[in-house]
């Protein structure tokens, strides 16, 4: 009775904290990497290095994004798979290639700002070379993600078909293994490379005197991007990493059934900042690129034009009457 009470709270807390998480990642994520396709791709499309690894990680969200919906059903069909085995599989697939693709085009972007600061002189990573990089991380996540092909539709003793879980033991240690895999290349050495990145990069610019009118402002973008990038590491993929771990070592090693439980819930949470990541993006696209943020700003003035022109239309075909201009001229 006892461990059917803490299955049923599991459920409810995962239900809560996935719906909510979700309602609010699909449009915003789905929405704003969208535009940001759009401007990267038809209203600024320069051969940048640095656009090439946006247009990436943006495609990246969009993608996940996708694929919220199905979860979402899922949840509200109180945990009931009805789509076919392969969309569950892909779905699977789908936050592991973000999450990991994320991460490399993170680190990639930070490896350009070093160099563009601290060598400006050398021979920088260039479009086509930026290229060749995107195609290599695609398929290196897509090999590292590929075992989780393997976790399908299941169903349990009431023939009901499940999702998004390991159905038994192997595959609790089947994801074990791959955990180590995925904290080494997929977190512990990204995030090193990043924080050496920025840790030169802050000394160059904070150490470094220069003309102060001139790089004042984009000094100050490059630290708010810095900051951008780490609080996206710390806060988005750090603690999933380390919860993943220690939950999945709970799980093989049968560890105390209540610090399991509670890592559970704890999972949940982390998995949600972990998925809600693909929000945060689009500010960094904003920092980093000065037509991006030259395309917003075109935009935005359009849109105030144009309302401002309408406005000024409708007061010329709908005049004042003569009883309030009076009134209005004392």
């Amino acid at each position: 009775k006892s461990k059917n009470c803490h299955r049923i709270d599991e459920l409810d807390f995962k239900y809560r904290a996935y719906t909510v998480t979700y309602l609010m990642v699909f449009p915003m994520g789905f929405l704003c990497n969208s535009a940001a396709l759009v401007v990267f791709l038809f209203i600024t499309p320069k051969k940048l290095a640095s656009r090439v690894f946006m247009i990436n990680l943006a495609f990246s969200d969009v993608g996940f994004s996708l694929t919220l919906p199905f979860r979402l059903i899922y949840y509200f069909r109180n945990f009931q798979w009805d789509f076919p085995d392969w969309l569950c599989r892909l779905c699977v697939f789908s936050f592991y290639l973000n999450l990991y693709t994320s991460v490399l085009f993170l680190t990639s972007l930070s490896v350009l700002r070093y160099i563009a600061v601290l060598h400006p002189f050398q021979s920088k990573i260039d479009f086509r070379r930026a290229v060749w990089i995107s195609v290599g991380i695609w398929v290196f996540v897509a090999l590292l993600s590929s075992p989780f092909f393997m976790n399908g539709v299941f169903k349990d003793s009431n023939n009901v078909s499940h999702c998004f879980e390991p159905r038994d033991n192997t595959s609790w240690e089947r994801m074990k293994n791959l955990n180590y895999v995925g904290v080494i290349l997929g977190c512990v050495i990204p995030f090193l490379i990043i924080v050496v990145c920025y840790s030169c990069i802050l000394y160059r610019l904070l150490c470094v005197k220069e003309d102060v009118k001139k790089t004042k402002r984009p000094k100050r973008r490059t630290v708010y991007l810095v900051a951008l990038i780490l609080f996206t590491f710390l806060v988005c993929f750090m603690p999933y990493h380390v919860v993943r771990s220690v939950h999945l070592a709970a799980e093989v090693s049968s560890w105390d059934p209540h610090f399991t439980a509670s890592m559970k819930k704890v999972l949940v949470v982390t998995l949600c900042l972990a998925a809600s990541n693909s929000c945060l993006n689009p500010l960094m696209y904003y920092f980093a690129g000065e037509s991006f943020r030259t395309a917003i700003r075109r935009a935005s003035s359009k849109r105030l034009t144009s309302s401002f022109k309408q406005s000024i239309n409708l007061r010329n075909h709908h005049p004042l009457p003569a009883t309030l201009k009076e009134s209005l001229k004392h």
